[in-house]
């Protein structure tokens, strides 16, 4: 058992290289685990400084100095977030209260649809199974109710929040562009000289996170804009709100587009009935589902398309459970991460097999 203990250590860490790129994954899980919560800015100003780190190249390359091309890059993405959210928050609030006051009213039509099921269909259901039914609903409603009551309590410290991102994510997102090899200069001297497979990995990495942080921002603006319409056009209730859940649900892959089904369906029915409309908003929203899936994202992430569906949700529920909603978002590179990681260990092995032979 020792034996096959230390030939597994020699044939996977005899490479100095191999055990440098354990050591920096292993002490940055622990770093990012344990300090998440506090540093929770700090990752989403260098989630933001790798989206805008293209268009800042791009001026630079133009003759531009780093400084001017972070100070107007910066600038026009900070007033394109304003005008978005100052836009589109008092519709999405006003839908929401308007949406909340008629959920009584829903629940009291579903009740009756409910109750009228034993005497159309006995043979299928019966009473005391639509009772445990309604039951089950009234509590779960009542558990959303409590759940409400909490947010709204805590909306001061969510407010205080709010204002210590829009301050310092954006003083942050400057120096992360402005002193970028600087940062990147200091943190080498921390690391070991021999770090070949870490660079492979961490180059790799780069290019997929940059690629997926744009990719899922793009996606997200088509797929909400494109639900925002077709709601509109259909003359769906709460346009707006719908279409923004839609959009944000593509953050999860799979799962999201499951769970945001379920209002567009349910607003949809309580506003047409089994009519003709009611078939097609749902066509539409299946239309939109398909495109995204099978046209959308191949081309927006062509790389991460290759991770099978499975080890994508296995990902989402892991680093989510982690990370809370930031390892939901980045469940797929830090899939790709482990599967970077493993292939380069591998072609490490493989390499040392042959020279050996």
């Amino acid at each position: 058992m020792v034996s096959l203990f230390s030939d597994w250590y020699k044939r996977n860490f005899s490479d100095p290289s191999a055990v440098t790129l354990m050591v920096i994954l292993i002490c940055t899980f622990l770093f990012v685990y344990f300090f998440s919560s506090l540093l929770m800015p700090v990752f989403v100003a260098v989630a933001i400084a790798f989206l805008l780190d293209l268009p800042v190249n791009k001026l630079s390359q133009l003759g531009l100095s780093r400084g001017l091309s972070v100070v107007i890059v910066v600038s026009a993405f900070v007033g394109l977030s304003l005008i978005g959210i100052l836009g589109l928050m008092p519709v999405i609030w006003q839908q929401s209260s308007n949406l909340l006051q008629e959920v009584p009213q829903m629940v009291g039509k579903g009740h009756t649809y409910l109750l009228a099921l034993p005497e159309q269909y006995p043979e299928l259901v019966s009473a005391e199974q639509i009772g445990h039914v309604i039951t089950l609903v009234n509590d779960k409603l009542i558990e959303w109710g409590q759940m409400a009551l909490k947010a709204s309590l805590g909306s001061i410290s969510n407010v205080v929040a709010l204002l210590i991102y829009l301050i310092l994510v954006p003083l942050m997102v400057f120096f992360f562009l402005k002193d970028k090899s600087v940062l990147f200069d200091s943190l080498r001297k921390f690391l070991p000289k021999d770090r070949r497979m870490a660079k492979q990995v961490g180059s790799e990495m780069n290019q997929q996170i940059m690629n997926y942080i744009r990719g899922k921002l793009i996606e997200i603006i088509i797929i909400g804009t494109a639900s925002t319409i077709a709601f509109i056009v259909l003359g769906l209730n709460y346009p707006v709100l719908l279409g923004v859940l839609v959009g944000l649900s593509v953050l999860v892959p799979y799962v999201g587009a499951t769970i945001v089904t379920l209002p567009v369906l349910l607003v949809a029915l309580f506003q047409f009935g089994t009519s003709a409309e009611f078939g097609y908003v749902m066509i539409a929203y299946g239309i939109i589902q398909a495109l995204d899936g099978n046209l959308l994202v191949p081309l927006l992430f062509s790389e991460a398309v290759n991770l099978h569906p499975v080890t994508i949700i296995i990902a989402v529920i892991l680093f989510g459970g982690l990370w809370g909603f930031w390892g939901v978002f980045f469940a797929i590179p830090l899939a790709t991460l482990v599967k970077a990681v493993l292939n380069a260990w591998s072609t490490t092995t493989q390499g040392e097999g042959i020279t050996d032979i």
